[in-house]
């Protein structure tokens, strides 16, 4: 009996279930970090809303200052409780759970509603010789919902919004690529992969990766703001603000490849003046500097340029702006290509251009030796400065041109990538070039001129960007229907990477699709209509090589192609006041310009993928035309036809009602509807319950004050709208130097209310007059109320 007692007890034991012992953690002052199986994990919390994870090959944290973060870890309060083999580690925002067995990272929101999963045991270091250093490939992989959308990564040229089901093999910044490793999701997150060298993203059922060449561990950062706009908060609250533009590069700006004399460039400026065409910026375009031997020698050393001064004087008496080309790069004659040499500061491989010789096609028996500079050694990028301070600078340059910033790589060899930098092999740091080069000048810009604002006009980007005063464009497209339309979610995309100004060269950069280049009609068309959008984007700016692209290039008032054009450049200033405020919520409340539709209408399935229409600021929506219309095949190529006035589609979010912005007609939302598109029209559509002031006609944006607004109120709903000014060019407003006015529609009541001014600069409007309108109804009556700065109320 006894030995059969021993038998059951000893069976009792072998059926009871095995308990694993609690796997450890520690406590650190932003979180937790752990080892599991040789790699230590760690999870900081930089706030509440905001999470790093770093992981370490080797049980080893690596020590990485950060390019694009600048943000340090708020002291965040968080609670840590162990369950089992999961750690939660939970905020007034996120829960984030450590699995201490597998080393995979899950987020939810506090109320337990899964965000983002890693997929488990995803995290890998595979050994890679890097120019001769022993370090890592590294990737991560994550699980997302099936039907879950997401958004940015950049510029890219393929058409799409939604970046599922895409793969992006070894992203390096290019001419029309910009990489931006970040991503954001419908479900209101985001996740930033920290990490320069050449990337990969894919994404495929069950599994989402980012996978780059050089790492020496896993970093990226995971932050929840429950919608676009929170996510883009928190990315810039982490990577920098984007300070306020000058008031002027929201007007209308002429360039092409290129003005060959100053003459010339001055000459572009008269004859907008004559026509009576707004204008704001030209642009100086490359060879002011002479030969490609003296390649951006950042001095006017070609002979068609012999007086620099009278040009900047010339260009400031007609009340416009120039901006000038600087690029990343020498030619070996230069004194900075002579100074960096000595100093080893330059990147040995071929760049832009090739030749020496001005001939095209380039004659490569001459090599031009022109050579990026190392961007990452800050000692090259104070004598790059020097040379822009001495030899540009001076004479009152408005803004700079940074083309080739990612920056052109020519006749590439896979041996390119080991050459070294300040900061390592060019690989380790690759993407990262234009974030350094823009940061460089905007940095030294600020040390030494702070009365004017840096204005920057870059062709590339990386995570961070904003915070340098730039706009970035989207390189040198083609001119195309197919063109034109793409960059509408191209656009998009690079907005919702947490960089709101972006542009795109009005009638695209080549003209190698038409064969008659200005003369072909249907490049006229496609001219106009490339206007029409470009007047509803960050930049609105004419350029392009193989042909000019003046407005006056397209005809003369009564021709359809230049009064298209002309409308559209009219309907952009008379916007500005809309367009400013717009810009100073992105300053103040990191804010987007240019909108995909999800942002203000997530719930609304239809929009989630919407590549053909956004919305420009919260109020407006817009739906270029980008299919020819009014051309027709004959006998040799294509002719005009306005014979029959076409019409387009365009489906308008539900959750909100709807006017046309030309006629005033009330539409119901969540349908789609259908409007007429001459050449000198295209659908644009207001939210109910918008308030749009609307500024008078200039032919520059400072030439009159705005003590005449019009005040246009769009029934349907409540809405508010904030009007803002400062001194236009200055960072006063840094200082508390601008106003607000702030706006709001009650609709029960038809009472629009103007609040007390608040704030205060020089040359502030003490008073002035709104002339206010209810669209749809009393006969659009407008009422004229003298405004002095104190609250009013108006019964409309």
């Amino acid at each position: 009996m006894k030995r059969f007692s021993n038998y059951i007890a000893l069976a009792t034991i072998l059926a009871a279930p095995l308990t694993s012992v609690a796997q450890s953690y520690q406590k650190t002052a932003t979180g937790a970090k752990t080892t599991v199986n040789g790699t230590l994990v760690e999870v900081q919390f930089f706030s509440p809303e905001i999470v790093r994870v770093v992981k370490g090959p080797d049980g080893k944290i690596f020590n990485k200052e950060s390019l694009s973060v600048i943000k340090k870890p708020d002291a965040t309060p968080i609670t840590l409780k162990q369950q089992g083999d999961v750690l939660n580690l939970k905020s007034t925002k996120l829960n984030v759970m450590l699995n201490l067995k597998t080393g995979s990272v899950d987020f939810a929101g506090t109320g337990g509603n899964s965000l983002l999963k890693e997929k488990q045991s995803s995290g890998t270091f595979t050994p890679f010789n890097d120019a001769g250093n022993s370090t890592y490939t590294v990737s991560q992989s994550f699980i997302l919902d099936a039907d879950e959308p997401i958004y940015g990564l950049g510029q890219h040229q393929r058409g799409n919004l939604n970046q599922r089901n895409q793969e992006y093999k070894n992203m390096i910044q290019g001419n029309t690529e910009d990489v931006i490793p970040f991503i954001q999701s419908v479900k209101g997150y985001g996740l930033f992969w920290d990490n320069y060298s050449p990337t990969t993203f894919s994404d495929k059922p069950g599994e989402t990766l980012f996978k780059s060449d050089v790492g020496e561990g896993i970093d990226y950062y995971f932050m929840y703001g429950g919608n676009a706009d929170g996510v883009i908060a928190k990315m810039r609250d982490l990577t920098g603000q984007a300070p306020m533009m000058p008031l002027w590069t929201f007007g209308f700006w002429q360039s092409k490849e290129r003005y060959k004399t100053q003459d010339e460039t001055i000459d572009v400026v008269k004859k907008y003046r004559e026509l009576g065409v707004p204008l704001d910026g030209i642009v100086q375009d490359w060879q002011y500097w002479g030969n490609n031997y003296l390649w951006n020698s950042m001095e006017f050393l070609n002979v068609d340029f012999p007086n620099p001064q009278k040009m900047m004087n010339d260009v400031h008496k007609l009340n416009a702006h120039l901006m000038i080309s600087i690029w990343a790069s020498f030619g070996p004659e230069t004194k900075p290509y002579k100074e960096m040499k000595a100093k080893n500061m330059l990147l040995d491989f071929h760049t832009w251009p090739e030749s020496g010789s001005e001939i095209w096609p380039p004659k490569q028996d001459y090599p031009s030796g022109v050579r990026p500079y190392d961007v990452y050694n800050p000692e090259a990028r104070d004598i790059y400065w020097k040379y822009m301070n001495k030899g540009l600078l001076p004479y009152g340059i408005d803004g700079w041109w940074m083309d080739s910033t990612e920056p052109d790589h020519l006749s590439a060899k896979a041996t390119d990538l080991d050459i070294k930098t300040y900061m390592g092999s060019f690989r380790k740091v690759r993407n990262a070039y234009p974030l350094m080069a823009v940061g460089g000048v905007y940095t030294h810009q600020r040390e030494v001129k702070s009365d004017k604002r840096v204005f920057i006009l870059t062709r590339s980007a990386f995570a961070g960007q904003q915070r340098y005063g730039a706009n970035t464009w989207s390189g040198d497209i083609t001119s195309s229907w197919a063109t034109l339309q793409k960059q509408i979610p191209t656009g998009l995309n690079f907005s919702l990477s947490a960089i709101p100004y972006w542009n795109a060269d009005i009638g695209g950069f080549f003209l190698t699709n038409f064969r008659k280049k200005l003369a072909d009609p249907e490049y006229r068309e496609l001219y106009a209509r490339w206007m029409e959008f470009g007047a509803f984007t960050p930049l609105m700016r004419s350029h392009g090589a193989d042909a000019p692209r003046e407005i006056y290039q397209f005809g003369k008032a009564g021709d359809k192609v230049y009064d298209a054009a002309a409308k559209f450049v009219n309907l952009r200033y008379s916007l500005l006041p809309y367009i400013y405020s717009a810009s100073w919520d992105i300053t103040a409340h990191q804010s987007s310009m240019m909108r995909a539709l999800f942002m203000d209408f997530a719930a609304d399935k239809n929009v989630w993928n919407s590549t053909d229409e956004y919305m420009f600021g919260k109020s407006i929506l817009v739906n270029p035309v980008t299919k020819a219309m009014y051309v027709k095949a004959g006998a040799d190529g294509m002719v005009e036809d306005f014979g029959t006035v076409k019409s387009q589609e365009t489906y308008l979010p539900a959750g909100t009602a709807w006017f046309d912005f030309w006629t005033g007609e009330k539409i119901a939302g969540g349908q789609k509807t259908t409007k007429q598109t001459p050449l000198d029209i295209i659908p644009i559509y207001v939210k109910a319950g918008s308030i749009l002031p609307i500024g008078p006609k200039v032919q520059y944006t400072t030439e009159k004050k705005w003590d005449n607004l019009e005040i246009k109120v769009y029934p349907g709903a409540n809405g508010d709208f904030t009007l803002y000014e400062d001194e236009n060019d200055n960072y006063n407003y840094e200082k508390g130097k601008y106003t607000e006015i702030k706006f709001h529609w009650d609709d029960k009541s038809n009472t629009l209310t103007i609040a007390d001014r608040t704030g205060g600069f020089d040359g502030m409007l003490a008073q002035r007059k709104f002339n206010i309108s209810v669209i749809g109804k009393s006969g659009g009556d407008v009422k004229e109320i003298p405004y002095t700065g104190k609250k009013v109320s108006i019964k409309m």
